[in-house]
């Protein structure tokens, strides 16, 4: 699967072309912006994009109005497919929020519920409606919102016909746009056979389109399966990245790594492929988070190279930030261009040794040593090995368990060392070595 070799950059279009956040089906071509943004995308290494809403909707894109329209505050269809055809002339897959759960009251369907009501032939599309109940939008009705957010009207997935439009749609997505992929919003909440009859959909129209869900906690195996999803957010090590460099308690991440990726026989995920990140939309961005600034760059290094498919969130990439706590808005900002720093650089280099290294796509994952302040582990694939050291401390560290003879390639400047005995790591510092002999 592409996917797993690739390395994503997420884009939240409305915010990221400066959309006014109420629909005021003005047309305007904002998303022609990102055609711009190509350069910068090819200098950092970036292969694959995906995009938070891009269709018709009341405001933020998540309560969809027409999933087989480009939002006007964007521009048009054909706008969007120039667009597609720009990123994969330079190389580059298109992923799409699939927002299935829920679509806006804007919906074409529900407007036609709430003006014809019992009589409407849509009103077995959404999720238990009672037209006995009330809302505070005081429609005289009562319908199920997405975890009680009656903007979100949920859609009942068990209902042939809203499957059969939401399937034609994606058709019309991969027919027209040429999109690569999906990203299920909130695929926790997702009906199991919805999720198992798109992916055959999908896999008749093209076997190696990506299905990625929005997943949080729990066992991710409930939705990523052969069946299901080829892979879903790791939120899990989301969590355990910052607070391991936060608390200097590198224990934690390795211990989700350990219980994720090791080879022990109850590993959950050995040989999957899961999105790892150190921000999106939704959250904090991690130069806001981080307590150290300097910890930016090996909070990368780290989400790089252990098992999982690395996203940017635009912005991040020269350590824009943000904070929740101020709104969502404030997270998704626009910007007049992108901007190429020292942080942005070394992400480019990571994402070339990412790219490059089929160790780190594929490989094996194993701690070799582990302090609260530092650790070691390799990810070994066929006659591949590659080591990666980490050291958050102020001081520089003697890593004394370490007790091999090698011939190592670093590959963060191209110098060939050979080491025995300690493996020294210098202060606030990360390594990605390639092993030689």
């Amino acid at each position: 699967m592409w996917a797993y070799e690739s390395v994503f950059y997420q884009i939240y279009p409305l915010g990221f072309c400066g959309a006014p956040f109420e629909q005021d089906n003005e047309l305007q071509h904002r998303i022609l912006k990102v055609i711009d943004w190509i350069p910068h995308l090819n200098t950092i290494g970036i292969n694959a994009i995906y995009f938070s809403p891009v269709f018709d909707s009341d405001t933020h894109g998540y309560n969809t109005r027409d999933y087989l329209k480009i939002d006007p505050r964007l521009g048009t269809n054909e706008d969007f497919l120039l667009v597609c055809n720009k990123l994969h002339e330079h190389g580059i897959k298109v992923v799409l929020d699939g927002v299935f759960n829920h679509v806006g009251r804007g919906f074409w369907a529900f407007q036609d519920v709430l003006v014809k009501r019992e009589a409407s032939q849509y009103k077995d599309w959404f999720y238990r409606i009672d037209f006995g109940g009330n809302s505070h939008y005081n429609d005289g009705l009562w319908y199920e919102g997405w975890e009680g957010n009656y903007d979100l009207v949920k859609l009942n997935l068990k209902n042939p016909e809203v499957k059969n439009h939401i399937f034609e749609a994606v058709d019309y997505w991969k027919r027209y746009f040429g999109i690569d992929g999906l990203r299920l919003d909130v695929a926790y909440s997702l009906d199991e056979n919805f999720v198992k009859e798109l992916r055959n959909r999908c896999d008749s129209i093209d076997p190696n389109f990506f299905l990625l869900g929005e997943m949080l906690h729990g066992d991710y195996n409930r939705m990523m399966n052969q069946q299901m999803l080829h892979s879903v957010t790791n939120y899990e090590c989301y969590k355990g990245l910052y607070s391991s460099f936060n608390s200097y308690n590198l224990f934690e991440i390795m211990h989700s790594l350990n219980r994720q990726f090791s080879s022990e026989n109850w590993t959950l995920y050995k040989n999957k492929h899961l999105l790892s990140f150190v921000d999106n939309h939704d959250v904090t961005r991690v130069a806001s988070v981080l307590e150290k600034g300097k910890h930016i760059p090996l909070i990368y290094l780290l989400c790089f190279t252990m098992p999982g498919i690395p996203c940017i969130y635009y912005g991040s990439e020269w350590g824009q930030l943000g904070d929740k706590r101020d709104g969502d808005q404030g997270l998704r900002p626009c910007f007049d261009q992108p901007i190429f720093n020292e942080l942005s650089s070394y992400i480019a280099t990571l994402t070339m040794i990412k790219r490059g290294v089929k160790a780190l796509q594929y490989g094996s994952f194993k701690v070799l040593a582990l302090t609260n302040r530092q650790c070691v582990f390799e990810r070994v694939f066929e006659n591949e090995r590659v080591i990666i050291g980490l050291n958050i401390d102020e001081q520089p560290f003697d890593c004394t368990m370490w007790g091999e003879h090698l011939k190592l390639l670093d590959l963060m400047n191209g110098r060939e060392i050979t080491k025995s005995g300690p493996m020294h790591l210098d202060a606030n510092s990360g390594y990605i070595w390639k092993v030689l002999v």
